[in-house]
């Protein structure tokens, strides 16, 4: 079954077009799972590409799956998700395996932002994890014998942008035993939506596994697998609008935190600033003049937004990232 895609607002008032590419996977050919035997060093999809390393007969990075079996533990079952397919019971997904792993975006699409994906554990990590069975009896139980033991695994999300790697980071638990009510605890068996927005511009990924369970001399127990599936990738068009231009305007900081500051407002009228998020709710309406020329965003939940700056019939709209 083809999977559905996402839909976002397309907001003429703001004066910006806004397109969204989805990838899923779906128009790659699987025969039960690709794993860079082919040696292309990876697969694209949407508008990004996932490296893959082959050698030996032992991959890394990345591979494509259609598999379904989610009773098989261990090694040799190292390509199904936790549920037994793609999102929305769809056939194709994207395995990740290794310590470290890169999303990288193709080329044209350098510096858009990734609205989110699905995300969801791999059986081999799960029955581990639920379990204590990887195969070879040499992961424990999370929670432990009472349950109490405070054990996670954990997903962290970089970006890169022009080389850079950020220090912001998103966490996902893939499981987490941390509660004191063990009831609580969870390890993930079903595709969950990871929202990225807050991340801003992205020319790439990082992702990196980390768990509770380790061994003292040859690192982490838990299988360092997860799965990942409709990845949607987003680029903001700004019209060909004017008042930028004739103003002189230049907003700044961004990324910011507490204010965004409008530049060049002298002699100017009084201009209406409105804030939306992605999904098109407006979150702030205001009126500066050249005495205030700041807007405060304080209050804004982290992630990506427009600011649409107004002098009577002209428009200017640019995105901003809340930090």
């Amino acid at each position: 079954m083809m999977k559905q895609f996402f839909t976002i607002l397309f907001l003429l008032s703001l004066n910006f077009s806004y397109g969204q590419i989805t990838a899923d996977f779906e128009t790659i050919q699987i025969d039960s799972f690709l794993d860079g035997s082919d040696l292309n060093g990876g697969f694209e999809d949407g508008n990004i590409f996932l490296p893959n390393s082959y050698s030996g007969g032992f991959w890394s990075g990345w591979a494509l799956s259609s598999t379904t079996d989610i009773t098989t533990a261990g090694f040799t079952n190292q390509y199904s998700a936790s549920n037994g397919s793609g999102y929305d019971a769809s056939s194709n997904y994207a395995v990740a395996f290794g310590g470290s792993n890169m999303l990288k975006l193709t080329d044209a699409s350098l510096g858009d932002s990734i609205l989110g994906f699905y995300i969801n554990n791999n059986t081999y990590a799960h029955l581990a994890i639920k379990d204590g069975n990887d195969g070879f009896g040499a992961v424990k139980i999370f929670g432990g014998v009472t349950g109490d033991d405070p054990d996670y695994f954990l997903l962290t999300i970089k970006k890169y942008l022009d080389g850079n790697l950020s220090t912001d980071s998103i966490d996902f638990y893939l499981a987490d035993y941390r509660f004191e009510d063990n009831s609580m605890d969870y390890v993930i068996n079903e595709w969950t939506y990871v929202d990225l927005t807050s991340l801003g511009a992205v020319d790439s990924l990082s992702f990196s596994l980390s768990s509770t369970d380790n061994h003292p001399m040859f690192g982490m127990n838990t299988p360092a697998y997860f799965c990942l599936d409709n990845l949607v990738t987003s680029n903001m068009i700004v019209s060909n609008n004017n008042l930028a231009a004739e103003l002189n305007l230049e907003i700044y900081p961004n990324p910011t935190t507490d204010f965004l500051f409008i530049k060049n407002l002298e002699n100017q009228n009084e201009l209406d600033i409105s804030i939306y998020n992605m999904l098109g709710q407006q979150f702030n309406n205001t009126t500066i003049t050249n005495n205030s020329n700041q807007v405060n965003v304080k209050n804004l939940p982290k992630g990506t937004y427009v600011i649409k700056v107004q002098d009577g019939e002209k428009q200017h709209s640019q995105l901003f990232v809340k930090q």
